[in-house]
């Protein structure tokens, strides 16, 4: 080990930088930027760093408790192997907290969405088994009215209820949706498309629906096709039935999307042993039975709902249906590359619970 009285560079910058973490802590728990733990964590750190650069000598004893011995830098070995250990607890620490405030922000969201949706409308609804239709919506007040137009009042002999999910619309998405019938719950902030459909789930079972499904509200899909996707479930046949665009037929918004929908279905198919050709499509009936035992945690994409069916081994079967071009308006997803990525993490966090 490097003698005390001597200031090498490596030392210096260590010493500077531990002083700096210091001062930058005092100032952000002085603000109350900071909780009390993380300032004794920080400020502990940032003691140690710079003792172990002004005289590194007082950690003699700790390095030879290791049988880290002077020379061959082996002392230095051993202070970086101590600071990876510290990374990783703080790291663990901070993804933990992380996590928390993950989960309470969503049962925050979830238990406002459902305290202000009005059950009274619910009341109206005739007795009986029934097929709840969750469609989530964001901004689509140009496209919505045409689509609940099309919702066929039963299916296959049931009472057909529709929900709109709200995802915090800026526009007139949810008027026009009360409108037109359907019923409505809003979010109070985006969340995403997942957030929308786990609410909709969820006051779905509450209404008693025996089957759940879901359409989107820009138009691509056809509820005139319903009974198709629905039948198969209220028949016992399977417990999800997900409509399939590869199966029927598509008006297509680009390659590198098309491409995507056959490369991420092949790799949803190879982790679960099910040959399936359109895991991304949100047009899909899962019986209520299947819905309750679903583990729904990610806010953006629907398809968790897929993945996590197969991880219980439900019996999934696919239908071909149509997708048109979206009515009017943009579409609401990020770049291919960036859907793509973030649909692949979907699907990998999903498949190792």
């Amino acid at each position: 080990m490097i003698a005390a009285d001597t200031i090498t560079p490596l030392r210096a910058l260590g010493g500077t930088f531990a002083l700096l973490l210091l001062v930058w802590t005092v100032v952000r728990f002085r603000r109350r930027d900071i909780s009390r733990a993380s300032f004794l964590i920080l400020g502990v750190l940032s003691v140690a760093i710079t003792v172990m650069a002004v005289a590194p000598s007082l950690f003699g004893p700790l390095f030879r408790a290791f049988n880290f011995q002077k020379g061959n830098q082996r002392q230095l070995i051993a202070a970086l192997l101590f600071a990876v250990f510290v990374l990783f607890a703080l790291n663990y620490r901070t993804t933990s907290e992380l996590d928390n405030n993950r989960v309470s922000i969503r049962q925050l969201i979830e238990a406002l969405t459902m305290q202000t949706f009005d059950w009274s409308a619910a009341d109206t609804l005739l007795p009986g088994d029934r097929v709840v239709i969750v469609m989530p919506a964001h901004d689509e007040a140009d496209n919505i009215g045409a689509v609940l137009a099309e919702m066929p009042p039963e299916i296959e002999g049931l009472p057909a209820v529709t929900l709109v999910v709200d995802d915090a619309s800026e526009d007139d998405t949810s008027v026009i949706a009360h409108k037109e019938g359907a019923l409505v719950a809003r979010l109070p902030i985006r969340r995403g498309q997942g957030m929308a459909l786990r609410v909709g789930y969820e006051i779905g079972l509450k209404l008693g629906g025996v089957v759940i499904c879901s359409l989107d509200a820009d138009g691509q899909h056809v509820p005139a096709e319903l009974p198709l996707v629905v039948g198969p479930v209220l028949r016992g046949e399977a417990d999800m039935v997900v409509g399939s665009r590869k199966l029927g037929a598509y008006e297509k918004e680009g390659h590198v999307r098309h491409a995507g929908v056959f490369i991420l279905s092949g790799l949803v198919s190879l982790l679960h042993g099910q040959r399936l050709t359109d895991v991304s499509s949100g047009f899909r009936a899962t019986s209520a039975e299947t819905m309750r035992r679903l583990n729904l945690q990610h806010d953006q994409y629907s398809s968790e709902v897929l993945v996590e069916a197969l991880r219980h081994k439900a019996h999934i079967t696919e239908v071909p249906i149509t997708v048109r071009a979206r009515m009017s308006g943009v579409s609401k997803k990020p770049s291919s590359l960036k859907y793509g990525w973030r649909f692949t993490k979907v699907i990998f966090e999903t498949w190792l619970r």
